[in-house]
């Protein structure tokens, strides 16, 4: 019996393990951007600290293996559990620490991790057990609670439970496996009475925080975004916050403001309006990311629109925004208008699997500062949306700002033409943004800047408009290749920029 127990501990401490990684990766990814930076250097210190960890379980006297074991998991159990907490709560309220303290967090629970496998084997070596059998039970183990983990993560733990709370619940598994090593070996461990108070306090710990881990993120947050939160979640795909401050809201993903309502009307004409405007006879829409409805609201005022396919990843934007009565009047309830479709997909996938032809596409993603984020702005992506254009359509490109990313920005127009589109680059300027620009392409319709509108506009006229196709000396165009799948040069060069804008 001692010895099955053991082996089903190597389950969950594997398991704890993982997911401590895992909460580092993706907390990190959320907070800083670019999820293959952080994964892979979050990955390489955790195996490396496994290393040191298996490395220094030999000055373990075998007399003190289950003793040593018990300690250990404790360890792990109130520094992995309190990881995400504490990183979070870093990041918000003091944010230059934050990178030094995730890697000695991470180097922390590699080393101890990477001490428990060598240890159950070690006590288990001691009881007689016969080497191979030995081996093939406790990796089989190990393996079998990463599987678990691994596919537990993504899909449950952090969309339902959020990174804080599933760092506390791990925790108190690691805390659990130590209880039931006293237990089940009280008779050959010291100081028996001493561990389990140990135990029961970091438990309480624990349990405290899980209870608690909705109003520290609201803390974090509130010190990170500082106005009132009034929604937030954790989806498979992203961190979306919602803020109010008097009458503005602002939505916040991973971090990264993605509109202000003081001015985002703004930004949202002249997404919209300079396209359609020039393109009277047009029937059929696609948005392609956009989940907030906020450009879908704008193409909805042409009466000659029949039809608009609305394609956003994340089912919990385009949900927050239909149903959340504060956020619904920001689009005005367009995804409640009967010439909408929604659909909650990879736009890339969908691209491939749809057939159908639009007169106007919108790309209204975030920016590229990720991976997953660059492959919406790549020659074959492009490639895809211009196999669904009509001859004579318009494409519109989101395409971050021409004066704070500029290699960015021209990289992407750049990649339009790569795929044979002819661009018109234009750009204006956003209070909560500051210049922001945007590409228009087309297959084949020469395009004409519009001298005037049919619809009433806030910000757009026949000024204002000239002077968004024209561009300073300061913001000239830059020779840049475009953004290829493989290489991904458009988030190096985005994150160049802005690096330089920082500093």
């Amino acid at each position: 019996m001692p010895k099955k127990i053991l082996i089903l501990s190597v389950f969950i401490v594997a398991s704890c393990g993982l997911a401590y990684e895992l909460i580092a990766g993706a907390l990190s990814s959320y907070l800083l951007g670019d999820s293959i930076l952080q994964f892979s250097t979050i990955i390489g210190c955790y195996l490396f600290a496994m290393g040191v960890g298996a490395h220094c379980s030999k000055f373990i006297r075998d007399e003190d293996l289950l003793a040593r074991f018990v300690d250990i998991e404790l360890a792990v159990g109130f520094i992995g559990g309190m990881s995400a907490a504490l990183l979070f709560l870093t990041f918000s309220w003091m944010a230059a620490p934050f990178r030094t303290l995730l890697y000695v967090l991470v180097f922390l629970i590699g080393a101890l991790v990477g001490m428990e496998v060598p240890l159950v084997m070690r006590v288990l070596n001691s009881r007689q057990t016969e080497f191979s059998e030995l081996v093939s039970r406790v990796l089989t183990f190990d393996y079998l609670g990463a599987l678990a983990v691994s596919l537990l993560f993504p899909l449950v733990l952090a969309p339902y439970l959020g990174l804080v709370r599933t760092g506390f619940l791990f925790g108190m598994l690691n805390i659990g496996v130590a209880l039931w090593t006293i237990h089940t070996f009280r008779h050959e461990l010291k100081q028996v009475g001493t561990r389990l108070l140990r135990a029961a306090t970091v438990l309480c710990l624990l349990v405290a925080g899980f209870s608690f881990s909705d109003t520290m993120v609201y803390w974090g947050e509130h010190g990170l975004y500082g106005d009132e939160i009034i929604y937030s979640t954790t989806t498979p795909y992203q961190r979306l916050v919602i803020t109010r401050w008097k009458d503005d809201l602002r939505l916040y993903i991973n971090g990264n403001l993605q509109f202000s309502s003081r001015d985002e009307y703004r930004y949202h004409e002249a997404l919209i309006h300079p396209a359609l405007e020039t393109l009277p006879w047009a029937r059929s829409v696609l948005i392609l990311g956009g989940g907030d409805g906020l450009a879908l609201r704008e193409v909805l005022r042409y009466t000659n629109i029949t039809s608009v396919t609305l394609v956003d990843l994340d089912p919990a934007m385009t949900t927050a925004f239909t149903r959340r009565d504060e956020l619904a009047r920001l689009n005005l309830h367009s995804f409640s208008d009967p010439r909408v479709t929604v659909i909650n997909a990879d736009a890339a996938i969908w691209l491939q699997q749809n057939q159908d032809m639009f007169d106007a596409v919108i790309v209204d993603f975030p920016d590229p500062s990720s991976f997953a984020l660059g492959k919406l702005y790549s020659v074959p992506f492009y490639g895809m949306v211009k196999k669904h254009m009509a001859v004579n359509g318009l494409i519109v490109v989101q395409s971050t700002s021409p004066f704070f990313a500029p290699h960015a920005y021209w990289t992407i127009d750049a990649t339009l033409r790569e795929v044979g589109l002819m661009t018109y680059p234009y750009h204006l300027y956003v209070p909560s943004f500051g210049e922001w620009g945007f590409v228009i392409a087309s297959p084949e319709l020469h395009f004409e800047v519009p001298t005037h509108y049919r619809l009433p506009m806030r910000y757009l006229n026949q000024e204002t408009t000239r002077e968004m196709f024209q561009f300073p000396p300061d913001m000239q165009r830059l020779r840049m290749e475009p953004n290829r799948l493989d290489t991904q040069s458009l988030v190096r060069e985005f994150e160049q920029d802005w690096r330089q804008v920082i500093r």
